[in-house]
């Protein structure tokens, strides 16, 4: 939270606001589920003595050990990312390392999104630290964490565990089923996304906007 309002408290290079964040990051309404990370991550007091570069720092932000959902994202692939920077840097090295990594990584990020990916750049580092990095994905590999839950919601909702307690308060069993079909469309919309191409969404968009203005 610190790290996402950081251009909101502090000034910057390149500042964005949580509304710019909001209409950048969501692509469609009900994939805005977001994976945050954090770099560096280093052991209190350690962090004086390990000078990081903006490549480093770009590196480990990607990385899997370093994001703070219970989900791996080179299972899925990016819909959109954002990076707040934190630190003396220039916004040049920023955009390169950014640049890079997607290069680098392209399988990995929906080719159907153009500018996917968006910066951020304060020239005030945390305390503590000499440059940091926030940040924040919308991946469809966000859908395994989600397939946990349904998992795990099934093996107790066919034992009816607990569920006394909530139609004892005016909870219909129904509601229960509603829950669990609405989490499987939401894996299922985030698996329709993560196999798309760009000619899938052009024959989508098409499709859209023949029902919108239909033939006379």
């Amino acid at each position: 939270m610190s790290g996402v309002t950081t251009c909101l408290r502090f000034p910057g290079q390149l500042n964005a606001d949580l509304r710019k964040l909001a209409v950048n990051m969501v692509p469609f309404p009900r994939l805005h589920f977001f994976m945050p990370g954090f770099a560096p991550l280093s052991a209190k007091g350690a962090q004086a003595y390990r000078a990081l570069t903006v490549a480093e720092l770009t590196q480990q932000m990607f990385d899997a050990k370093n994001m703070m959902a219970a989900c791996d994202p080179r299972h899925g692939r990016y819909l959109t990312v954002a990076a707040m920077f934190r630190g003396r840097m220039s916004m040049r090295e920023v955009d390169d390392q950014m640049m890079s990594v997607q290069n680098k990584n392209s399988s990995y990020f929906v080719e159907w999104i153009p500018n996917n990916v968006k910066t951020a750049v304060c020239d005030i580092p945390p305390r503590g630290l000499k440059m940091a990095a926030t940040f924040v994905g919308n991946s469809t590999a966000i859908q395994e964490l989600f397939k946990r839950i349904s998992e795990q919601f099934t093996a107790m909702f066919r034992r009816k565990a607990f569920l006394h307690w909530y139609t004892g308060e005016g909870m219909d069993e129904m509601e229960f089923t509603e829950a669990e079909s609405n989490m499987n469309d939401l894996i299922s919309e985030y698996q329709q996304y993560q196999e798309a191409t760009a000619d899938d969404m052009g024959d989508l968009e098409a499709e859209g906007a023949e029902e919108a203005y239909p033939e006379e």
